[in-house]
């Protein structure tokens, strides 16, 4: 089904409505928050939230025209905004930060250089084996040092149970590094 022209949506289901809906404003609205967040992953994510809060919202359908336009655009711009206010307080920090020397020694010799590197390869190929949220949980512990109640509100969880995965995550990480250690050396 086609616009006969922008101010006239003709649909003669809901199903038709929301498909209609997404392939006439979701071009539109990705522009707009890709341009606001710089990341199409994001963008992305950010627009379909929208059409689910549209599929969510029992009156959407009873709105006219202008009203589910302007609604599209506000709950948009939220969205967009609360993804900015999470991502500054929140910054992303890569598990890669791990490749990098902790330390640096200018004594060490060219065979201790080489194991360190080693060992910190290991360790992020174990890193990237776990699962999203408990990298989430390591990168805000260790690499933002977030205490585990301050995770807990990051991630919507009580700050025992943060504590919890936290343990859980760290024996994981040490028995897949280890593997990884003993297979390498096998």
């Amino acid at each position: 089904m086609q616009y006969k022209n922008d101010n006239e949506l003709k649909v003669s289901s809901y199903g038709e409505l929301y498909a209609e809906l997404y392939r006439h404003y979701a071009p539109a609205l990705f522009a707009y928050v890709y341009q606001q967040v710089f990341s199409r992953e994001d963008a992305e994510d950010i627009v379909l939230d929208v059409f689910l809060s549209v599929l969510q919202n029992q009156q959407f359908p009873t709105f006219n025209e202008q009203k589910q336009e302007a609604w599209l655009w506000a709950i948009t711009r939220n969205k967009t905004i609360d993804h900015l206010r999470r991502a500054t307080r929140r910054p992303q920090v890569s598990i890669e930060w791990l490749s990098e020397p902790l330390y640096v020694d200018d004594g060490c010799s060219p065979e201790q250089i080489s194991l360190e590197r080693e060992e910190y390869a290991q360790l992020a190929s174990a890193l990237h084996k776990l699962p999203e949220l408990q990298q989430e949980v390591l990168r805000l512990r260790f690499g933002h040092g977030l205490k585990s109640d301050e995770i807990g509100s990051v991630l919507e969880k009580s700050g025992s149970a943060v504590r919890v995965l936290l343990t859980r995550t760290l024996r994981l990480l040490r028995s897949l590094y280890t593997d990884q250690a003993e297979g390498g050396q096998r």
